[in-house]
C-alpha cells in the first residue's frame, strides 16, 4: 500500500484500477496510458535508471548529479509529493508509431509544427485543433510530454496580481478552460477552486495590491480586501501578526499541471491533431525569409508553413539557430513539501506572501512552501542539456536555507514537522519578466511562445488561444506589445548577460513593483557618446533597452540615486519639476541617442516608405521650399486590418534617401517590417544607424535663440519652418537639424555623427548659458509629452487600436498615389460614423495624488476605462494620463462635457477633467511660433 503498482504491456489500453487506495497505471505501446487522479507516489524511470534513496538534511531525499553536469536528481518514490514532483510514465498521445516499432512515423508535411510538449505547446495545439486546423497540425516533443518544467510546476491558478490587461485576460480564460476541459475530454485537470489570498504585510505592498485590486475588478476579477482576522479564518495556521490586509479571490485556486496538460493533449487529439513524442527538432528551415519546414535530429524533414517554438527553457537554443533572439535563462526554483500535518485542511486557499518571498498551499496532507528568493541562482547557462527530462537540480541548502526558514515561519507549525521533499528544478525567466510571445520579425511564420517566468500554468490556456487565433487569423486579438519577441537585442543572448540578469529577474517576482523601479543587473551595456558629460552633470541613469538614459539630474549637493523607492513623491521630485519648467519657460538639452535610427536608400525607398506610412513621407517639394533641405513627417504604420503597428517619424533627406526614427523598444519590429515589405525587385538598402548618430534635442521657447547664436544657418521661422530638416554648422561639425518636438514646445532634434557628439554637446552647453539652458532627463520628457497628450506606442497605444481610436487620423493622406497599408480599413471605420472607443486625456483635479498605470476611469460613476500611461503635469497642476474609454454611445465633445469624471486611485476616487484635445496648448501655438 505504500507504492503505486505500475503495469507496462504491449496491448494495455485505458485500464484504470485501484489497489490499496492507490491508482494502478497501465501503459502500452499500442494504446494510451490512463492518467491517475490520485497517484500519490510515482516516478518516471528511464531504461536502466535505478531509483536511489538516502539521507540528506531535514529528511531530504538523496539527489544525484548526472554525468552531463545537468544536476538531474533521482529521488526515492516515497519521498515524492502528491502529483507535482512525480512525472507520468507517458501521456495519452497519438505516437504515430511505425509498424516495426523502431520509432515514430513522422508526416512528410503539415501546416503547423508546434515544437515542445509542455503545457504551452499542448495548449497551442489544442486550440489550433479547435479552430479547425487539427488535420494539419503536429506537435513534436523531444522526450515525453511535460518532461521539461511543466511536470514540477506548483500548479497555482490565480487571476489576481497583474496590472496588464492582457495577462489578466489570459489568466481568466485559462481558469475557465481548466474548469471545463474534463467535460469536453473526459480527462480531469485537477482544478480546485479553493481560493487565493495575497498577503500585504507592509505599507508599500498594501498600496500596490490596492491599486492592482481596482484594476483587476475592472477586468472582471472578483477580488476583495479582507482583514487579518479573515485571513486567519480562511487559513487558521497562518501567522497574521504582521499582516495589514489580504486580497482574496474565492474561486481561484490550484490545478494539476500534468493532468491539465494531459487534458489539452487529449483534446488536441480529439480535434485531429497529431502529437508525437521522442522527436527532437534540430533546426527550423526557411526559404525566402519564411518558414518552410523543420529538420529533426534524425535528419527527417517535415515541410510546413508555420512553426511555433514552445520549447520552454530550450527556446533560446533552438531560436538562435535561426537568428531569432529569445534570451530566456533557466534559474533554480525551490519548493519544499512538509510531512503530514493533521491540522491542515486540503481545502484551504493558496497564499502568496511576497514579504517572505513565498507561496504556500496544502499538499499531500502537509504544506507546500515555494520560493522566489531575492538572490537567485542561474542554472546551466551555457546550454540546457538535451537529455534533461523529469530532472531535478541538487539543492543549494546553504544558499536557500535561510529563505526557506523565513518562508515557513508564516505558518509556524510547519517548522515543527519534517520536510518530505526539498525540491529544486529549473524555471526560465526573461530579462524583463514578460513572456516571449509572437512572430519573429526576421522570419515570416516563425512564432515563439516561451519565457513564461513561472506563470506558464496559470496563463497556458490563454497563451494557447492567443497564438492559435494569431496563426489562423493573421493578427493577434490582444495587446502583445509587451510580449513581442522583437523587443530583444543580440547582446542579451550572451552568457554573462543571461547569468547576471536572471539572478535579479527571479527575485523581482515578489518584490514590490514600484512604478519607478529599474533593473540593477547587467548595466552599462550601451552608452551615448555624451554619457561622461551627463554623468559629470549629475545624471541619474536608467536602463533604456540596454542604453544608459539620463532620467533626471541631481544638483551638486544631491547624490544621483533613485532610491529609496515609494508610491509617493520621491526626493528627486523637485528636480524633475525644475527640468520640466525649464523646458516650458526657457530651454533644455536632452540626450535621446537611444532612439532607433535607420537610413533607407535607393530608387524604391520612397515608394516603400510611402506604402507603409499613413502620411505622405515622400513629398515632391521640401516644406521649406529650399531644394537643399528635407522634410520630417510624423506618421504611423498599420496592419492590413488598420490596427497600429508602429509610431515614428520619416525624414526625407534627399531624393531616394530617408531616415526613419522610432522608439528604442521597437527597433527590431520596425526593421523587420520594412524588410518584410521589400519586394524581390525593390531597389532599397536599409542600414541600422542607431549607434552611428547621437540624438541631442534642444527644446523650449528659447531654443531658436540658442541655436542661432551657435550657427551661421538662418534659424528664423521663415527660413526654417516647422517640420523642416536642414544641415547646420555647430562648432567644427555639420549636423542634421530637424525642427520637431515631442515635448510641446518650439524645439529641434540634432542628429550628430557619434565621433563629433562630445564636441557638439560642449558647444551647445557653452552657447546655452545666457539662455538659461538646463539638462533634462526622461522624467521631464514623460511629463512634458503627457501634458501635450502625445502618444507612445507600446504604452498608451497598442496593436489592438485603430488610428482613429487613438486620435491620429490627421496623419492620413488618403489621396496619395498608391495609398497605404491599412487605408481601406481606416476609411471603412471613418465612414461607419462616430466612434464608441477613443483615447482621452485625463487630469486629476486634486494636485496631491499620483497616476502611474491601471487606475480606473469613471464617468457618472460607471467604469469606462483605465489609465494606460501617466505622469505628473507640473504645468497643469496635477497628475495627467491617457485612457482608452469605451461607451455604448458616440464619444464626442458633448459626451465628455456632459459627464462627471473620476479616477480611482488605490480605492479612492478623485474628480478629474477629460478631454479629446490636448490640455496644454491645444492650438499648437507654442510649437509653430
Amino acid at each position: 500500500g505504500e507504492h503505486t503498482l505500475l503495469w507496462i504491456g504491449t496491448d494495455c489500453t485505458n485500464m484504470l484500477g485501484w489497489w490499496g487506495g492507490r491508482t494502478l497505471c497501465f501503459a502500452g505501446r499500442q494504446g494510451p496510458l490512463a492518467l491517475s487522479q490520485g497517484c500519490a507516489r510515482r516516478r518516471h524511470v528511464q531504461h536502466g535508471q535505478p531509483l536511489s534513496g538516502g539521507g540528506m538534511p531535514w529528511g531530504v531525499p538523496h539527489a544525484t548529479t548526472s554525468q552531463n553536469g545537468g544536476g538531474v536528481g533521482s529521488v526515492e518514490p516515497s519521498r515524492m509529493p502528491l502529483l507535482l514532483t512525480a512525472p507520468p510514465v507517458s501521456i495519452s498521445v497519438r505516437s504515430l508509431s511505425s509498424e516495426s516499432g523502431s520509432g515514430p512515423n513522422l508526416p512528410d508535411a503539415a501546416r503547423v509544427v508546434v515544437v515542445g510538449g509542455g503545457v504551452i505547446g499542448a495548449s497551442i495545439t489544442y486550440h489550433l485543433g479547435k479552430l479547425g486546423w487539427g488535420d494539419c497540425t503536429v506537435m513534436l516533443e523531444r522526450d515525453r510530454v511535460t518532461s521539461g518544467t511543466t511536470w514540477h510546476a506548483a500548479g497555482l491558478m490565480v487571476t489576481m496580481g497583474s496590472m496588464s490587461e492582457t495577462s489578466t485576460e489570459l489568466r481568466k480564460y485559462t481558469k475557465e478552460l481548466y474548469g471545463s476541459l474534463e467535460a469536453e475530454t473526459g480527462q480531469s485537470t485537477g482544478f480546485k477552486p479553493c481560493g487565493f489570498i495575497q498577503l500585504a504585510s507592509d505599507p508599500d505592498h498594501l498600496e500596490e495590491y490596492r491599486r492592482i485590486a481596482v484594476f483587476n475588478r475592472k477586468c472582471g476579477v472578483d477580488v476583495h480586501e479582507i482583514s487579518p482576522a479573515e485571513v486567519k479564518e480562511l487559513f487558521p495556521l497562518c501567522d497574521v501578526t504582521d499582516v495589514l490586509a489580504g486580497f482574496y479571490v474565492e474561486d481561484d485556486g490550484r490545478v494539476n499541471p500534468v493532468d491539465a496538460t494531459a487534458a489539452l493533449v487529449k483534446g488536441a487529439r480529439q480535434h485531429g491533431c497529431a502529437v508525437v513524442e521522442g522527436v527532437t527538432v534540430d533546426e527550423v528551415l526557411t526559404d525566402g525569409g519564411r518558414v518552410s519546414g523543420v529538420r529533426t535530429s534524425d535528419g527527417a524533414v517535415i515541410k510546413c508553413e508555420y512553426v511555433v517554438n514552445a520549447t520552454g527553457m530550450w527556446a533560446r537554443q533552438l531560436a538562435e539557430k535561426s537568428g531569432v533572439v529569445v534570451p530566456n535563462q533557466a534559474a533554480e526554483h525551490y519548493y519544499i513539501v512538509t510531512d503530514k500535518m493533521p491540522e491542515v485542511d486540503p481545502n484551504w486557499p493558496v497564499i502568496e506572501d511576497p514579504a517572505r518571498h513565498a507561496y504556500i498551499r496544502p499538499e499531500g496532507g502537509g504544506l507546500m512552501v515555494g520560493l522566489f528568493e531575492p538572490d537567485a541562482a542561474a542554472w546551466s547557462v551555457d546550454s540546457i542539456p538535451h537529455d534533461f527530462s523529469f530532472g531535478e537540480i541538487e539543492p543549494d541548502f546553504e544558499r536557500v536555507g535561510p529563505f526557506v526558514t523565513t518562508a515557513m515561519s508564516r505558518v509556524p507549525k510547519s517548522l515543527d514537522v519534517g520536510i518530505r521533499n526539498f525540491f529544486c528544478g529549473p524555471e526560465s525567466f526573461t530579462p524583463d519578466l514578460s513572456p516571449v510571445v509572437g512572430e519573429a520579425a526576421a522570419i515570416r511564420n516563425y512564432f515563439v511562445a516561451a519565457g513564461m517566468n513561472s506563470i506558464g500554468i496559470l496563463t497556458g490556456g490563454g497563451i494557447g488561444r492567443l497564438m492559435a487565433e494569431w496563426i489562423v487569423n493573421g493578427e493577434p486579438d490582444m495587446d502583445v506589445t509587451g510580449f513581442n519577441p522583437n523587443r530583444f537585442s543580440q547582446y542579451q543572448l550572451t552568457p554573462a548577460y543571461r547569468r547576471e540578469r536572471v539572478q535579479e529577474s527571479l527575485g523581482l517576482v515578489y518584490k514590490c513593483h514600484y512604478p519607478h523601479r529599474d533593473t540593477e543587473s547587467a548595466r552599462g551595456i550601451m552608452r551615448s557618446p555624451v554619457h561622461a558629460r551627463l554623468a559629470d552633470l549629475g545624471a541619474c541613469f536608467r536602463d533604456v533597452s540596454g542604453w544608459e538614459g539620463a532620467d533626471w539630474f541631481a544638483p551638486a549637493e544631491v547624490e544621483p540615486v533613485a532610491t529609496p523607492l515609494s508610491w509617493g513623491r520621491h526626493h528627486w521630485f523637485p528636480q524633475w519639476e525644475a527640468e520640466h519648467r525649464a523646458c516650458r519657460e526657457a530651454v533644455v538639452l536632452m540626450d535621446m541617442s537611444f532612439m532607433s535610427k535607420f537610413l533607407v536608400e535607393g530608387v524604391d525607398a520612397g515608394r516603400l516608405l510611402n506604402r507603409l506610412s499613413t502620411a505622405n513621407v515622400d513629398p515632391d517639394q521640401p516644406i521649406s521650399g529650399d531644394a537643399s533641405s528635407g522634410t520630417i513627417t510624423y506618421t504611423q504604420w498599420l496592419t492590413h486590418s488598420g490596427k497600429m503597428k508602429s509610431d515614428l517619424t520619416v525624414t526625407k533627406l534627399a531624393p531616394n534617401k530617408f531616415m526613419v526614427v522610432a522608439s528604442d523598444n521597437t527597433r527590431g519590429e520596425v526593421l523587420g517590417w520594412m524588410k518584410r515589405h521589400c519586394g524581390d525587385d525593390d531597389r532599397v538598402h536599409i542600414s541600422d544607424v542607431t549607434g552611428a548618430y547621437a540624438q541631442l534635442n534642444v527644446q523650449g521657447p528659447r531654443s531658436r535663440e540658442l541655436l542661432q547664436s551657435a550657427t551661421t544657418a538662418n534659424m528664423s521661422d521663415a527660413a526654417f519652418p516647422f517640420r523642416s530638416v536642414q544641415e547646420i554648422d555647430l562648432g567644427f561639425c555639420y549636423v542634421k537639424c530637424a525642427r520637431i518636438t515631442y515635448l510641446g514646445e518650439l524645439g529641434y532634434e540634432l542628429y550628430v555623427p557619434a565621433e563629433f557628439a562630445l564636441h557638439v554637446y560642449d558647444v551647445l552647453r557653452e552657447a546655452g548659458a545666457p539662455y538659461g539652458l538646463q539638462s533634462a532627463g526622461l522624467k521631464a520628457l514623460s511629463s512634458l509629452r503627457m501634458e501635450k497628450g502625445y502618444r507612445d506606442y507600446g504604452h498608451d497605444m497598442d496593436n489592438t487600436d485603430t488610428l482613429l481610436e487613438v486620435g491620429l487620423g490627421f496623419t492620413c493622406d488618403f489621396e496619395k498615389s498608391g495609398g497605404f497599408l491599412g487605408r481601406d480599413a481606416v476609411m471603412d471605420q471613418k465612414a461607419a460614423g462616430p466612434l464608441q472607443k477613443r483615447l482621452l486625456q485625463v487630469l486629476v483635479k486634486d494636485p496631491t495624488p499620483l497616476l502611474y498605470h491601471g487606475e480606473t476611469v469613471l464617468r457618472d460613476g460607471v467604469v469606462v476605462g483605465d489609465i494606460r500611461a501617466a505622469s505628473y503635469g507640473h504645468t497643469l497642476g496635477g497628475a495627467v494620463g491617457l485612457t482608452m474609454i469605451e461607451a455604448e454611445e458616440a464619444i464626442t465633445p458633448k459626451f465628455i462635457a456632459s459627464g462627471e469624471w473620476e479616477v480611482d486611485i488605490a480605492g479612492v476616487r478623485f474628480p478629474a477633467q477629460a478631454s479629446l484635445r490636448p490640455l496644454y496648448d491645444p492650438r499648437n501655438e507654442r510649437i509653430k511660433c
